[in-house]
């Protein structure tokens, strides 16, 4: 297996020696790589790749020659979350039901029919199509199903139809001491550099002192300022909801561009960019800052990047009132807009694959906002959206 593995490797374009692969097996027989299948894979990697270009064909062939394989130990441990358990209660729907459950019209009917039941209603209900419950088909709810309506009093998203939450909900900051998977989202951001030596001169000028040294005839010690990465960077990072399934991907870029970038600065939102947004997401309520604030103080030569799926109703880019979560005063367009023509070098990163953008109507309406400068979040992807931003 491990030969025809080599031969695969060397078939795909990898540049892989026989010193290396004698290398990996030397280290497979001090059993470095354990029982698991994931250890084999860092160490195969560690001893076979030298160039990040290499690492996804390298994937590929990792995932072929050793597919189906899997290295468990004497037990599984594992402790299920009670909601797992809960879920089975939750409305379950074929596809053919679905479609027969109509919306009840555009956001203003929506809305009028909520504030109706709230008026109404005087107890809980559980099924049915019209009262506020729980698993069933009303457009106002937890656990059921509707094309298009509020969510209530429900922890996640379950088929992202909801055109509004109404509960508050408290989202993770994004850690940026996360050690990263692979180093490749750091070489696609080393793109994004323009260096200058700034600050008070801490480094020693070799040459300078030299010259000086030679023409004085004592030591002439020279001292410059370290050479740094000027560019200066703003980032948008949208979080919770659905961005909750790309949050790992989320907080290795977070990482990776703490390390890069000197001049960074970092806020959150959620689905859309609004009239607030928040560096704390355990303080997001009590501590926010108005966006017009932030467009005052970081002038237009920062690059700007948005990170988030763009998946979201289209009432919440278009309507004053869409947000999920509160009554916002203008609609998240606007606030697009400003944006883009502050900042002529912005873009948007979306996890979601570039082939599946088209299904969601959302994606191609932020797109659009941006001068169609959204990009996939994969190493291709970031590539091309730091050379858009050097522009």
């Amino acid at each position: 297996m491990f030969v025809t593995f080599f031969n695969e490797l060397r078939a795909a374009s990898v540049p892989v020696t026989l010193k290396e692969y004698l290398m990996l097996l030397e280290a497979l027989e001090a059993d470095c790589a354990g029982r698991r299948v994931e250890d084999f894979y860092y160490l195969s990697r560690a001893s076979l790749v030298k160039d990040e270009r290499h690492l996804d064909r390298f994937d590929l062939v990792f995932g072929r020659v050793f597919k189906g394989l899997e290295l468990l130990g004497d037990a599984v441990m594992a402790e299920i979350p009670k909601q797992w358990l809960e879920a089975l209660s939750e409305l379950d729907l074929t596809e053919e039901e679905k479609s027969r459950i109509a919306e009840l019209g555009g956001w203003e009917k929506i809305m009028e029919e909520l504030q109706r039941r709230l008026a109404e209603q005087t107890g809980r209900h559980q099924g049915g199509s019209k009262w506020i419950g729980t698993g069933g088909t009303s457009a106002f709810g937890a656990y059921g199903y509707n094309p298009a309506g509020v969510r209530i009093g429900q922890r996640e998203s379950r088929h992202r139809r909801a055109i509004k939450v109404w509960d508050k909900r408290e989202f993770r900051d994004l850690d940026d001491r996360i050690e990263l998977g692979t180093r490749n989202i750091k070489v696609a951001l080393r793109r994004l550099r323009r260096f200058a030596r700034e600050g008070a001169a801490e480094e020693l000028d070799l040459d300078r002192t030299i010259t000086g040294t030679a023409v004085k005839g004592y030591l002439d010690i020279h001292m410059r300022p370290e050479r740094r990465n000027a560019v200066k960077v703003l980032m948008f990072f949208d979080v919770g909801g659905s961005m909750d399934w790309h949050v790992k991907i989320a907080q290795e870029l977070f990482s990776a561009a703490h390390t890069e970038f000197k001049h960074l600065e970092y806020f959150y939102f959620h689905n859309c960019l609004y009239e607030t947004v928040w560096r704390s997401n355990a303080r997001r309520w009590a501590e926010t800052t108005p966006t017009w604030d932030v467009l005052h103080t970081y002038p237009a030569d920062y690059k700007v990047i948005f990170v988030g799926d763009a998946s979201m109703s289209p009432y919440e880019i278009t309507h004053a009132g869409g947000a999920v979560e509160h009554m916002n005063e203008e609609a998240g367009a606007a606030w697009l807009a400003r944006v883009a023509r502050i900042y002529e070098h912005s873009v948007w990163l979306n996890p979601i694959p570039e082939a599946h953008w088209t299904w969601t109507p959302s994606i191609g309406m932020v797109r659009a906002l941006l001068g169609n400068r959204m990009f996939p979040l994969t190493i291709e992807g970031l590539d091309r959206a730091m050379r858009e931003l050097m522009r």
